[in-house]
């Protein structure tokens, strides 16, 4: 959908991203809201813009500019962050996580929280869309899929997202909210921990949803019997295959990760 650079701003005086959308890319998926009938989704730089307002939230790329450049490219300034990606962590077994399991997730939770309490659902999250800065401060990142949390947006059909990661209301075409996203962050969150998918990883999409509705998630202790059973159950709460066994939202999610015994993970 888009290229990303760094870049320097010689106004600024700074290394910035920039994020160049693919035009093309872009309009045919903006075409499936209208064809919905949606003429009101705002676009990726509206919505970052929104969410960087006034100041914005820490664990939220910040956005400092976006428009279309003179080729009719819609682009995005964003704040340089100087880390890595979580997903990279995560595949290369990094030890950098070591002791900061918790203190990322719950900077997730955070900055998820901020995105439903402004009214919107992320719809794509997942390791390889966060950051972590040197600092070790987490960023959410990539707004592309990004929907206004209103009835219209979350009516049944938007079947959009990363497979390893669509909760299966997404999967089903039905009409969704914000556990979506709470599902996102528990598969997310159980990778974190587990450094493996609650599924079996699956070279085909078809076969990854369909593992998501027919076959039940693995148990992180199954997978590392040193977790703590409170965290296996709290992962297994967020990735629950029907809505309302879900928790009801971010915060009780945040919550139960606070309030473990262990925070050293």
């Amino acid at each position: 959908m888009s290229k990303v650079w760094s870049a320097y701003d010689k106004k600024l005086g700074r290394m910035v991203c920039l994020k160049l959308l693919d035009k093309e890319k872009t309009h045919k998926f903006e075409e499936k809201f209208k064809l919905m009938g949606i003429k009101d989704k705002p676009t990726e730089g509206e919505l970052t813009e929104k969410l960087s307002a006034g100041s914005g939230h820490p664990n939220i790329v910040r956005t400092i500019e976006h428009g279309v450049t003179t080729a009719g490219e819609p682009y995005i300034v964003m704040e340089w962050i100087d880390g890595l990606g979580l997903n990279f962590l995560i595949e290369t077994k990094s030890p950098q996580l070591n002791g900061n399991r918790v203190s990322y997730v719950l900077q997730l939770s955070d900055a998820l929280a901020f995105l439903h309490r402004n009214q919107f659902l992320h719809r794509d999250l997942c390791p390889r869309n966060v950051m972590v800065n040197k600092e070790n401060q987490v960023k959410l990142i990539d707004y592309g899929l990004t929907i206004p949390y209103t009835p219209v947006f979350c009516q049944p059909g938007n079947r959009t997202g990363t497979a390893d990661y669509l909760a299966p209301e997404i999967i089903k075409r039905q009409r969704t909210d914000h556990r979506v996203d709470i599902f996102a962050l528990g598969v997310t969150a159980f990778e974190v921990f587990t450094g493996q998918l609650p599924w079996e990883r699956s070279l085909s999409s078809e076969e990854t949803l369909r593992r998501h509705l027919n076959t039940p998630p693995r148990l992180a202790k199954e997978l590392k019997p040193d977790i703590p059973q409170d965290l296996n159950d709290i992962l297994a709460k967020a990735i629950a295959k029907e809505p309302n066994e879900r928790y009801r939202d971010v915060k009780s999610f945040r919550d139960a990760l606070a309030g473990m015994e262990r925070q050293d993970y």
